[in-house]
């Protein structure tokens, strides 16, 4: 995979905060395509910036997959530890919203490998507020 730029902290906060109302509620207006791939793509690439490493792999289709997590590194093929997940599960789980384990257990992530739910250690990247 190639190395992507490190997104800022206010720029991933602000496209989170920007879907807000979409993460919290499936009942509200669904966010513009842009603006749900600004937030996926930015609390993704994050996950390399705290865990670094090429171990377990995460897909967001379609916006996003990133490898994180230190240990063996893989390049071909379909890696051994992966977790996928649809944009709005993905963006609950960074933002607090939904727990990991409660999310593989509802069927939401797809989460195969041993080192797959170590994923859960490393969320929320992004809390929002509750008012």
């Amino acid at each position: 995979m190639r190395p992507f730029i490190q997104p800022d902290p206010a720029q991933t906060r602000a496209a989170v905060e920007a879907v807000a109302a979409w993460i919290l509620d499936e009942a509200a207006p669904r966010p513009a395509r842009g603006e749900i791939a600004a937030a996926v793509r930015l609390t993704a690439r994050t996950l390399p910036q705290v865990a670094p490493g090429s171990s377990v792999e995460v897909r967001v289709p379609p916006y996003v997959a990133v490898q994180c997590i230190s240990g063996p590194r893989h390049t071909r093929g379909t890696p051994p530890n992966v977790v996928e997940t649809d944009p709005r599960t993905w963006l609950r789980l960074v933002a607090g919203i939904e727990r990991f384990d409660d999310a593989v257990a509802a069927g939401a992530i797809d989460a195969s490998g041993s080192r797959a739910a170590e994923l859960a250690g490393l969320l929320p990247i992004t809390p929002l507020k509750i008012r």
